[in-house]
């Protein structure tokens, strides 16, 4: 079965599995005000096992941060890719996260012939492709995935927080928590915010920075 639009509505499951490798995709940063959407792509070696896999929200940051270096090294291949904050804001959250998740399979080395996708949402892909809800808990690939997407998110929130301190990006991760809005009210939005969220546009102006390169 191969997805046919940009997302589709509600989980697909296959009743077959396509010979070859499987990839297991995940996203992260869907839901704060600022900064990329990032999304991972995850292609498992059997023959090297990774214990200790699970959703990355249920690790800590030291568990995450030790599993992200043993994905990497052991993994057949995986890829890291981003949404822009610009493109978030031109085409929406969602679309951005599926652009992310296409970066993220095709950038693999290797081409898997089916993608295990974290959701109910499937992105356009030249594969067969299956949704799984809370698949970053069940199936070992996105939960490696998870892992990848959450803790690559994470140091590119202490760039944006060494660039503009003023926000603590390090601390909250661009979440609307109440001192992350209490910045937004006192210096405005700086160029990581996404200006398409109501929070960040009801509550902010512009300050004239420069985004990181």
């Amino acid at each position: 079965m191969r997805s046919r639009a940009s997302c589709v509505p509600e989980q697909v499951s296959l009743d077959w599995t396509p010979p070859g490798l499987v990839a297991g995709v995940d996203e992260a940063g869907r839901g704060p005000l600022a900064g990329p959407v990032f999304a991972a792509a995850v292609i498992l070696d059997d023959l090297q096992p990774i214990v200790g896999l699970a959703d990355s929200k249920a690790l800590t940051a030291a568990k995450r941060a030790r599993l992200y270096d043993e994905i990497r090294a052991k993994a057949l291949c995986c890829c890291i890719a981003q949404a822009s904050v610009e493109e978030i804001d031109r085409v929406n959250i969602l679309q951005a996260t599926m652009l992310a998740m296409q970066r993220a399979v095709h950038g693999l080395r290797l081409k898997p012939a089916l993608v295990r996708i974290d959701g109910n949402r499937l992105p356009v892909l030249p594969m067969a492709a299956e949704a799984i809800v809370k698949g970053d808990a069940t199936v070992q690939a996105i939960s490696a995935a998870s892992i990848l997407a959450k803790v690559a998110r994470d140091l590119f929130c202490e760039q944006m927080h060494d660039s503009h301190p003023q926000y603590g990006f390090a601390t909250h991760k661009g979440y609307g928590t109440p001192e992350h809005l209490a910045a937004l009210r006192e210096h405005g939005a700086s160029p990581w915010h996404r200006r398409s969220f109501s929070p960040v546009r009801e509550l902010c102006v512009d300050i004239t920075t420069n985004r990181l390169a």
